[in-house]
């Protein structure tokens, strides 16, 4: 179904033709149907499908020409400062043509910019949960104002223990058939149901993908190899396949760190994104990944929700996740709005005990490659120490002392590494 069928004011049509949106997703089409009607919905569904722009298109709409909505605000809650910033991004898109004051709020970051947007006047607010209740706290932000709200990645914002704050924020508002509301999981499990019955307006549940948890068009492939020669695998890929960006996982800030400045001793652009860098260095580090300032990013999951990039060529698990459901999270990053992408997995022994978990959260087999000795590249790095450490990533004494002892250990070896029962000589 196409968006100009739904009869949208016309400025914000344009905007949606200025973002390149035409067909409408299984996601959108089903949320429209039910949303532009005023009815409150629990959507289940999963990562890239679309859904971001179901509820702005919504708050738009509704806002335009609702009379009952006039001079309310549309709330907007997430998990991370990163998915508010992506959110406010594409909702100042859609709003090209519409003249909408939008703001976002999260911590991190100093109040004096964000109390200058609240004093000028606010029709949409996106924030996390923390900053919203402090604002609110503090006489800032009016929540008895709200007139529709949005809880967006509800799954992730319970595990990441906000319910409580969740809690007070909705004690904040006005009664839930005074308000319209949104709540979009991938996953709806009982937290979310709970919160949906208990805060919402007779909700109508959809569920759009509830058996899919992988998009189709993300060609998933998983190798097997030892870690001590898990970066020389790594490099043999992306010289091999060659994307035009990727975005690299480990379990461990330190890993991320460190592989990043290893990516870099390779030849390769890259960065590390991890949750104990300054927020306005993480902002940077996003902005020129979209941007295509340079071309790899390493992260740990706090960029494995929220990063919503377009064209995203691959995805690679350095490590594989201890969550599984992380592991649907992190490959969601590509293959989003209809676009295909690879994941790409390396299972060594340090974390292949998760594989089974995995698989069996996904309901199916990742097809097992086979790396021959073609495919592993010469580490350019061994023997190299990145002169700086994360931040509050450990002391930089246990941090050298991990970092060197793995070379000494391969300079032990000189080179010969065992690839699961095969000798093979990588780095000479």
């Amino acid at each position: 179904m196409n968006f100009n069928e739904l009869k949208l004011e016309s400025r914000l049509l344009h905007g949606i033709a200025d973002r390149g949106y035409r067909e409408m997703t299984a996601v959108q089409e089903q949320t429209l149907a039910k949303t532009l009607q005023g009815l409150d919905v629990a959507v289940q569904s999963q990562t890239g499908t679309g859904k971001t722009a179901a509820f702005l298109v919504t708050l738009f709409e509704r806002m335009l020409f609702d009379r009952a909505l006039k001079g309310k605000i549309a709330l907007i809650i997430v998990p991370t400062r990163e998915l508010a910033v992506q959110i406010e991004k594409e909702a100042k898109l859609l709003n090209f043509h519409l003249g909408f004051v939008i703001g976002s709020f999260y911590g991190g970051v100093g109040y004096d910019r964000q109390l200058s947007l609240l004093r000028k006047g606010l029709d949409i607010v996106i924030g996390t949960p923390g900053r919203l209740l402090d604002l609110s706290t503090k006489g800032y932000l009016n929540l008895r104002n709200t007139g529709i709200l949005v809880i967006d990645e509800a799954d992730r914002m319970f595990d990441m223990g906000f319910l409580p704050d969740i809690k007070k924020l909705l004690q904040k508002m006005p009664p839930r058939q005074a308000r319209q509301n949104m709540l979009f999981s991938a996953t709806l499990n009982r937290v979310s149901r709970k919160i949906a019955i208990e805060h919402m307006n007779h909700p109508i549940f959809l569920e759009v993908t509830p058996e899919q948890l992988t998009v189709d068009t993300i060609f998933q492939e998983l190798y097997y190899v030892k870690s001590h020669i898990k970066m020389n695998l790594m490099l043999g890929i992306l010289k091999a396949q060659a994307p035009h960006n990727a975005l690299i996982f480990t379990n461990m800030r330190y890993v991320a760190f460190r592989v990043a400045k290893k990516l870099q001793r390779n030849g390769f652009r890259s960065q590390h994104l991890t949750g104990d860098l300054p927020q306005s260095r993480r902002l940077k580090i996003i902005e020129e990944f979209m941007a295509g300032k340079f071309a790899l990013l390493v992260a740990t999951d706090v960029a494995a929700r929220g990063l919503h990039i377009d064209n995203l060529d691959m995805v690679i698990n350095y490590d594989l996740p201890l969550d599984r459901e992380n592991y649907v999270h992190r490959i969601g990053r590509t293959a989003r709005a209809g676009n295909s992408g690879k994941a790409i997995s390396l299972a060594s022994e340090g974390t292949a005990d998760h594989l089974e978990a995995i698989e069996s959260f996904i309901g199916m087999k990742i097809p097992v490659q086979t790396a021959d000795i073609d495919l592993f590249a010469t580490d350019m790095s061994l023997g190299f120490s990145p002169r700086n450490k994360p931040r509050n990533g450990g002391s930089r004494k246990n941090y050298r002392s991990n970092f060197n002892s793995k070379n000494r250990q391969r300079t032990n070896n000189r080179g010969r590494s065992k690839f699961f029962g095969a000798e093979k000589l990588i780095n000479q």
